[in-house]
C-alpha cells in the first residue's frame, strides 16, 4: 500500500509540470517553424494550468522511434529534442505563446524545437552536432510544409565575454539559411534577462544584429522578470513569445 501511494504521488507530481496529451493527426502544407537556443528556449518557467491547454492549429513536431511524425502541440513543447536536457527540467518557453498569436484559421503551424540549457553560440556553429541536428529535423520537418522562419534565444553564457558573439551568430544564421535552401527566412532574436551589466551590454550588442544580417528582427525582454535571476517566468515567457510573433509577421510582411 505504501508503494503505491508514493507511485501516484510521483505520477502527480508529473502532471503538475508537465501537459500531457495523446492525440494524434496528420497535417499537411503546415507553416513550420524552427526554436533553437539555449534554456530559455527550451523552458524553465512553471507549466500552470493557464498554459496546459492543446494549442489550436499547432502540431509539435516528433518523429521519434514510436513513428509518430507529428503530435497536437503541448508544453512542455521541447520534449523531443534531440540535444536536450532530461524531461524533468523541460517547462513553458516562449514557444508556447509565439505558435498561439501566430496561429490563424486558415493555416496551420509546426514547431520543430531543438534546444538545450547551457550551450554556447561557438557550439551551435556550423557542422557541430547542436547545428547539424537543427538541420537535419528542420529538413525532415519540411517534408509536410514550408519553413517559415526560425526563433533563436540565446546569450547567457556568452554575456560576460561577447566579443566574436556576432560574427558566430551571423556565420550560423547564413549557414542555416543556406542549408536549409532560403537565404533571406526571418530569423527572430530576443534579448536576455538583464540581470547584471554584462547581461545588458550583451542585449545593446545583439541589437546590431538587423543591421549586419538582413531579415531579421531583435525582441525585447523589457518588462520582464527572472524567477531565479536567469530564467524568465510564466508571464515573461507569454510576454516574450507574443513579442516574437509580433516581429516575425513583421518580417514576413516585408518579404
Amino acid at each position: 500500500m505504501k508503494q503505491l501511494i508514493i507511485i501516484i504521488s510521483a505520477l502527480f507530481l508529473f502532471t503538475c509540470h508537465s501537459c500531457t496529451n495523446s492525440g494524434k493527426g496528420e497535417p499537411t502544407n503546415l507553416d513550420i517553424y524552427l526554436l533553437i537556443g539555449q534554456s530559455n528556449m527550451a523552458g524553465r518557467a512553471p507549466i500552470t494550468d493557464v498554459v496546459c491547454d492543446t494549442l489550436e492549429g499547432v502540431f509539435l513536431f516528433r518523429n521519434d522511434s514510436t513513428n509518430i511524425v507529428w503530435e497536437k502541440a503541448t508544453n512542455p513543447l521541447n520534449r523531443y529534442s534531440t540535444i536536450g536536457k532530461n524531461i524533468q527540467v523541460q517547462k513553458l518557453g516562449l514557444g508556447y505563446s509565439f505558435a498561439k498569436n501566430m496561429a490563424e484559421p486558415n493555416s496551420t503551424i509546426g514547431l520543430v524545437v531543438n534546444a538545450r540549457g547551457g550551450t554556447s553560440v561557438k557550439s551551435w556553429g556550423p557542422a557541430r552536432t547542436y547545428y547539424d541536428e537543427a538541420v537535419r529535423r528542420a529538413k525532415e520537418a519540411m517534408k509536410w510544409g514550408k519553413l517559415k522562419g526560425i526563433l533563436w534565444h540565446q546569450g547567457e553564457t556568452d554575456a560576460a565575454s561577447r566579443d566574436s558573439y556576432l560574427a558566430y551568430l551571423q556565420a550560423m544564421i547564413n549557414s542555416l539559411r543556406q542549408d536549409l535552401g532560403n537565404d533571406s527566412i526571418p530569423v527572430v532574436i530576443g534579448e536576455i534577462y538583464p540581470k547584471t551589466t554584462n547581461e545588458q551590454q550583451f542585449n545593446k550588442l545583439i541589437h546590431e544584429v538587423p543591421k549586419l544580417i538582413p531579415h531579421t528582427r531583435v525582441v525585447s525582454a523589457d518588462s520582464t522578470a527572472a524567477f531565479d535571476g536567469v530564467h524568465f517566468d510564466t508571464a515573461s515567457q507569454l510576454l516574450l513569445g507574443e513579442r516574437y510573433a509580433n516581429a516575425m509577421r513583421e518580417l514576413q510582411t516585408t518579404q
